[in-house]
């Protein structure tokens, strides 16, 4: 749980106000030499120059002094599946191979509470580790699965949002649940957990080809009901995914047509990778303010396409960008900014250092329309924090000699750094990072 003592934490501090622009857009973020941060309760009261924000901190307040670390608030994955922790690094071809051969296997041990919660612990710790302080996971369609995930996101206080998978088709039979018990469980487990601590839930329909027409139907129906939750799902990521999820819903003008027609699009739905969208598709997207969500390292290693960010924002279509573990091959967003520069870069989309960290925090959180809580290091939001050392290898070091700007240091973050640049990752206000592997 948070620690509620008052505390500040010293160093240069780097938030942001919206998105950049370009190099010079001064304006869209907020830079301090010396700052500070004044967290209580979990949330952060003031920032600004150390000097004045620790005259006005109360007598005796605790300083830890990260000098001459970067803080930033704490990083946001958007698309990540809970259950692929042991699948992450599995030899694959495709999609649906990857997800026949290792993903339902895997999914099937949640069946165990006892290994849910094994493996809910080790989550939890890699994400920690990596900064990661909220994500949106997808559990197993087990409800076991959806408490051990939850359980251990509020014993570490942690934003988290999640959901159980619904799908009653084309899954092993002990993975599969009906459209009835799907809405039955999701809506038990939603009343249960949204809104209790900082839990958010996802309905989560895993795609397409594994829910009903019925069961997306009963999808749907969840979002109407409780308007505040998020929905998340993946759309045109495989060709052959495309192809099969036209046979099996030949009357809808085209893949998100299916989540159109059932009423599951919206400024809070995550639609997972959205790679291969024609224009009709790009038009719902923007009139439905659904979210896009870019996916880099899972979709270079199962080799499913270039997401194309110009487009779908020239289109007014929001986007995100998420680690997609186990397809994605690393927790950590600094791999996936990475990984994400070299696949725009591909399309002569050349992603600045400063829109890469503004996309893993602010922008991500709105995204989430979560942006008044986290992502920033605004006064009055939860202090979700992470403190970065762009010398914390031998190699980094040895760049940082000749870096010059702030710029400069967040590209060798990205390019160069993992866990081992995370110096501390706080959740509303206590230090959370593993140290490593006992």
């Amino acid at each position: 749980m948070s620690d509620k003592k008052t505390k500040i934490l010293r160093g240069r501090l780097l938030t942001f106000n919206d998105a950049p622009k370009g190099a010079d857009d001064w304006d869209s973020y907020s830079y301090e030499e010396d700052g500070a941060l004044l967290i209580s309760n979990g949330k952060i009261e003031e920032r600004g120059p150390y000097s004045v924000v620790a005259s006005n901190a109360p007598t005796g307040t605790e300083i830890i002094d990260h000098r001459p670390h970067l803080i930033v608030p704490g990083f946001i994955d958007t698309h990540i599946h809970f259950p692929q922790a042991q699948v992450i690094a599995s030899w694959a071809d495709q999609l649906l191979d990857w997800l026949n051969d290792y993903t339902f296997p895997a999914e099937l041990k949640f069946a165990d509470k006892t290994h849910g919660k094994r493996i809910a612990k080790e989550f939890f710790d890699a994400l920690l580790s990596h900064g990661t302080t909220t994500a949106v996971a997808y559990c197993s369609s087990h409800p076991n699965s959806v408490d051990a995930y939850f359980e251990e996101a509020e014993a570490r206080d942690m934003l988290m949002i999640g959901g159980k998978t619904m799908m009653d088709r084309n899954a092993p039979a002990d993975l599969c649940d009906t459209a009835q018990n799907s809405y039955d469980d999701s809506k038990k487990l939603l009343e249960k957990w949204h809104g209790r601590g900082r839990a958010h839930y996802a309905v989560t329909p895993r795609f397409a080809i594994t829910s009903t027409p019925a069961q997306l139907e009963a999808a749907g129906s969840l979002l109407n009901e409780h308007p505040g939750v998020h929905l998340q799902t993946h759309i045109n990521e495989n060709h052959n995914e495309i192809s099969l999820t036209k046979e099996l819903f030949p009357e809808a003008a085209d893949y998100l047509g299916v989540y159109e027609g059932f009423g599951l699009l919206g400024p809070r739905s995550l639609l997972g990778h959205c790679i291969h969208m024609n224009e009709r598709e790009l038009g719902v997207m923007r009139e439905t303010g659904s979210v896009a969500v870019f996916c880099p390292t899972s979709n270079l290693f199962l080799g499913s396409g270039l997401f194309d960010k110009a487009r779908l924002e020239a289109s007014g279509i929001r986007t995100a960008i998420a680690t997609d573990v186990g397809g994605g091959t690393n927790y950590s967003m600094l791999r996936t900014l990475d990984e994400g520069y070299k696949v725009l870069q591909l399309q002569r989309q050349r992603l600045h250092p400063l829109t890469c960290f503004y996309w893993a925090t602010l922008g991500n959180a709105k995204a989430l329309s979560l942006s008044d809580w986290i992502g920033t290091l605004d006064a009055g939001t939860d202090a979700d924090v992470v403190v970065l050392d762009a010398r914390a290898t031998r190699p980094m070091a040895l760049r940082m000699e000749t870096v010059e700007t702030l710029s400069e240091e967040l590209f060798v973050l990205q390019t160069l750094g993992d866990d081992r640049a995370i110096v501390e990752t706080y959740v509303a206000g206590s230090a959370a990072k593993q140290s490593g592997p006992e």
